[in-house]
């Protein structure tokens, strides 16, 4: 009887355990689906979790693992799809050369920045000043491997990245502009020949009634409509005429 008590509450407690771990589990993945949509949208290595520093390799080992954290079938969030989508594309850019080099790019020139700030603010501050000086170099490198100069560098990047994509996108609107223009200029010239053609063809398919026309016209002057009469022709005084004329009447 003990036995069986005992083996029930064993079997109670894995149970327990399980669905413990479970929910758990279930709320891990969660909360991963929220950091990665609430990631920052240029930078892929927020996405993917990741320093600066890493390799390719470290690149997919990570989305390895975050992809099966959030993966659709297993994740029960309502976004895990669209996390999963997000992921796949930071990895797909971090993979990618160019577009890696241009995002590190970015993140050494925020270093600068942030290197050139630290050193004013050194100038200013004469007991860190000595303490740079003694320790050779060391407590700068010992401040830029420091969560709160990575947190700055995170942030300066961000900042990079938005006014590069901004100048990137006014770019973009201005070259599209261009284009609409020279597009608009073509339609206008091409509908510009169109009539001038139209014109042209209307002109030369007159061409056989113009020259019918000319042609009466030099024979014997406008041909008389059916129905038409012409006003009789005035007959002027010529002493040379053979014929009879009317008596002009003198004054």
């Amino acid at each position: 009887m003990g036995e069986a008590t005992a083996t029930t509450s064993s079997a109670a407690d894995d149970y327990l355990m399980k669905s413990f771990l479970a929910e758990v589990s279930e709320v891990e993945r969660d909360n991963e689906v929220i950091r990665i949509l609430s990631c920052f949208k240029l930078n892929p290595f927020e996405y993917l979790n990741l320093p600066f520093e890493s390799s390719p390799e470290d690149m997919k080992r990570q989305y390895r693992k975050l992809s099966l954290l959030v993966h659709p079938d297993k994740c029960k969030h309502p976004q895990a799809k669209e996390a999963f989508a997000a992921l796949a594309k930071a990895q797909q850019l971090l993979l990618d050369q160019q577009e890696r080099d241009y995002i590190l790019t970015q993140v050494t020139a925020a270093k600068e920045e942030l290197k050139l700030k630290r050193k004013k603010q050194l100038k200013k501050d004469n007991a860190s000043k000595i303490k740079s000086l003694v320790d050779e170099g060391k407590y700068e490198q010992n401040y830029e491997e420091s969560p709160e100069f990575q947190q700055e560098l995170k942030l300066k990047v961000r900042e990079i990245l938005t006014d590069q994509e901004w100048r990137r996108r006014k770019m973009q609107m201005r070259i599209s502009e261009e284009e609409g223009r020279l597009k608009k200029d073509e339609e206008e010239a091409k509908e510009t020949w169109k009539r001038k053609r139209e014109h042209e063809e209307q002109w030369e398919g007159t061409r056989e009634q113009r020259v019918s026309s000319w042609r009466d016209f030099m024979k014997g002057g406008k041909k008389v409509k059916k129905g038409e009469t012409r006003p009789p022709k005035l007959k002027t005084e010529d002493p040379n005429k053979s014929y009879v004329q009317r008596p002009v009447k003198r004054g």
